[in-house]
């Protein structure tokens, strides 16, 4: 697919109002970032972006990155050090084929806010909101 198409089907406001909702019930913070370079290794471009967003930077250290290259038809869901203590391996390989399933299906918009959701509900079990609780970063879908 190419990029152009991936990115005019995507459903900007309605991945930002999943990211709201979703940290409405916790402390936790949810960011997604699509790339438009080709990706060999999007875990490890996902981690550079992942300090560049400032993520390492949140209260709790419980930030949570969806990066998507559509390009190379590639994507990765990493998140900070408390999220991967509480957490644990079997939420990620979850949410991933969460997303497959529907990236596979063409649903680009899906799949994110899918993550998003799956993401939003880990940590509001493991990070619940706090009444003092702000919102720490940007929700927005960042493209380079």
């Amino acid at each position: 697919m190419k990029t152009e198409t991936f990115l005019k089907q995507l459903r900007h406001d309605d991945i930002v109002a999943a990211i709201r909702e979703a940290e409405l019930m916790t402390s936790g913070e949810i960011r997604v970032f699509i790339s438009t370079k080709e990706i060999s290794q999007p875990i490890e471009v996902a981690k550079e972006h992942f300090v560049r967003m400032k993520m390492t930077k949140t209260r709790e250290r419980n930030g949570v990155l969806i990066f998507v290259a559509p390009v190379t038809q590639k994507f990765a869901v990493i998140g900070d050090v408390e999220v991967h203590k509480r957490c644990g391996e079997p939420f990620w390989t979850e949410l991933a084929a969460g997303m497959s399933g529907h990236f596979r299906e063409a649903k680009f918009s899906q799949g994110i806010i899918h993550g998003v959701k799956t993401a939003g509900k880990l940590l509001a079990k493991h990070f619940p909101r706090r009444p003092d609780d702000k919102n720490e970063l940007p929700d927005e879908v960042i493209k380079d």
